[in-house]
């Protein structure tokens, strides 16, 4: 089975709740970015992380904004699932983002990757981490991993989301950038079942084929909370 939520923050916490417990061997949790838990590199967080390696189901997430790039590029690139990831344990993968990756059957487009008003993106541009935007050609790559598959997929998965959603979701944000563009262009371009995001740290359906996703944890499927 495959099951969506949002941001986890590094939080233990998140994967203790009675929902949490229902997943079963071999089940994937996809999380919709700021996973978290490689943030310091402490022996606490290596802790944790050995305990969310002992999870019986796969743990599988794309960047949001609040991550640290720098840690994760350490971690090794593998194929997976069609794509490529970075195996952070063995059952623990960061989706790399514009791939299509084959899940129990079904097709997920990833593209991880977002903005924060608070934050100022010059710094980001002029530190050594990965940038927390994507590059035009990150972009017109993805778009060509589409055009490969007809631009259908079942299922899309990312943190942030087009502008014409935003603008619904939060008329006063002054929120815009290239990656709303393009996440944008992908609403209107590409055909698909659900679309799962987790910037706007609320959970909500928007009829009839959006998920912002936050706490709860979500049947792919079905769409219902478990």
């Amino acid at each position: 089975m495959i099951y969506f939520t949002g941001d986890t923050h590094g939080e233990l916490s998140r994967f203790k709740t009675a929902a949490a417990k229902k997943l079963k061997k071999e089940d994937y949790l996809l999380i919709c970015g700021d996973f978290g838990f490689i943030w310091s590199g402490s022996s606490e967080e290596e802790k944790n992380i050995k305990w969310l390696s002992k999870r019986k189901y796969n743990i599988v997430f794309v960047e949001g904004a609040h991550e640290n790039f720098e840690l994760l590029a350490k971690y090794p690139v593998v194929d997976f699932a069609g794509g490529k990831a970075r195996k952070i344990a063995e059952n623990i993968y960061q989706l790399i983002r514009g791939g299509i990756f084959e899940i129990e059957g079904k097709k997920i487009f990833a593209f991880g990757g977002g903005d924060d008003e608070e934050l100022d993106l010059a710094d980001f541009r002029e530190c050594e981490e990965f940038q927390r935007l994507p590059s035009d050609e990150e972009c017109e790559h993805a778009k060509k991993i589409l055009e490969e598959s007809e631009n259908k997929v079942d299922y899309i998965m990312t943190y942030d989301v087009g502008f014409k959603m935003r603008g619904f979701l939060e008329m006063e944000s002054n929120c815009f950038n290239n990656l709303h563009a393009f996440l944008n262009e992908v609403s209107v371009s590409c055909s698909f079942g659900k679309w799962f995001f987790g910037c706007f740290h609320m959970d909500r359906r928007i009829p009839p084929f959006y998920y912002a996703v936050y706490e709860n944890i979500y049947d792919a499927e079905t769409g219902k909370e478990i």
